[in-house]
């Protein structure tokens, strides 16, 4: 039995196709099924069962699978010991960040991290909270950015900063001509919403205090949900409604968007909570600890400060 058959089995597991186990695994699929069936004969028992499309791990395969994923980690913390004994920063940390995140906050850490850190693989992949919390419980992901709270079991949490929401508003609209507005002031029924999964949505809906269901059934002209925040600001851009945008897009993104529909909101400021989520395990805590280092050094000092501040989870 060798860790880099255990490797395989976990990988199999991941993604239920042999095919994409290797890879993933960066080795030939003829290879990952000799290594998995040599353990198997090792064993004495069959882990997967290879008739079910997509493969499916036997009862004992689970109990197994189970088991393996408890040795990776130990062997991974074992090293993560003698790594953070040694003042080692290296290997590789992969970070799931969520899109309404990503494109603002890497530019600001990512050059400065690399250099301070040349010894890091960085592997980041924009995806949803819900798949980086998947990808997590199944060790694909190291470290993932969020808005917090997940409340997830076996997931630890750790704050980094407190970002504003600004209104994006449309010529048209009544707020336009209010120079700061309140939560209050915000309807459901012209608001421009990210597609479901993005956690952006249920923010923008509890400043409303509306449910998903008063917002599908609203009385608008158009029911419109998008994938990007950049299609969003482009449709307020064209008279269509209001979009919240989160401080970040429009700190960074200055070029990309139009100052005079952008309306900050008066006391207590909505803000949401940015920071980071990995396993209990917490393994590559020295790398994840060097990450939110990083973060810290660049996220403006305002983004800090919780004072007059309504918390929006």
């Amino acid at each position: 039995m060798t860790l880099s058959q255990l490797y395989y089995i976990v990988a199999v597991d991941n993604f239920r196709h042999f095919g994409t186990a290797a890879e993933h695994s960066f080795v030939t699929q003829p290879t990952l099924s000799m290594q998995i069936q040599k353990l198997e004969d090792e064993l004495g028992a069959i882990i997967f069962d290879r008739t079910k499309q997509p493969v499916v791990p036997t009862d004992i395969g689970v109990k197994i699978i189970k088991q393996a994923r408890i040795i990776i980690q130990e062997s991974e913390r074992l090293q993560n010991i003698i790594d953070s004994e040694t003042g080692a920063y290296s290997g590789q940390l992969k970070i799931g960040v969520i899109p309404t995140i990503a494109p603002y906050l890497i530019p600001l850490f990512l050059k400065s991290f690399v250099e301070k850190y040349p010894g890091i693989e960085l592997v980041i992949d924009e995806i949803t909270t819900r798949e980086i919390i998947k990808g997590i419980d199944k060790d694909l992901i190291d470290v993932g950015i969020i808005a917090l709270p997940v409340n997830e079991p076996g997931v630890l949490e750790q704050p980094l900063y407190y970002e504003p929401f600004v209104a994006y508003i449309s010529k048209g609209h009544q707020l336009f001509k209010k120079s700061k507005i309140d939560a209050s002031d915000l309807s459901n029924e012209e608001l421009l919403l990210l597609k479901e999964g993005h956690c952006l949505r249920g923010h923008a809906l509890k400043l409303c205090r509306s449910s998903e269901r008063e917002w599908s059934k609203g009385e608008r002209k158009i029911l419109f949900e998008s994938g990007t925040i950049e299609t969003l600001k482009k449709l307020v851009e064209q008279d269509f409604g209001i979009t919240l945008l989160p401080y970040l897009a429009v700190e960074r993104s200055c070029s990309l968007i139009q100052p005079s529909l952008v309306r900050e909101f008066n006391a207590p400021v909505p803000k949401r909570e940015i920071g980071m989520v990995f396993s209990k395990a917490y393994l590559k805590r020295h790398l994840i600890d060097a990450l939110a280092g990083e973060i810290l050094k660049v996220v403006p000092r305002e983004l800090l400060e919780t004072e007059n501040t309504l918390i929006v989870r």
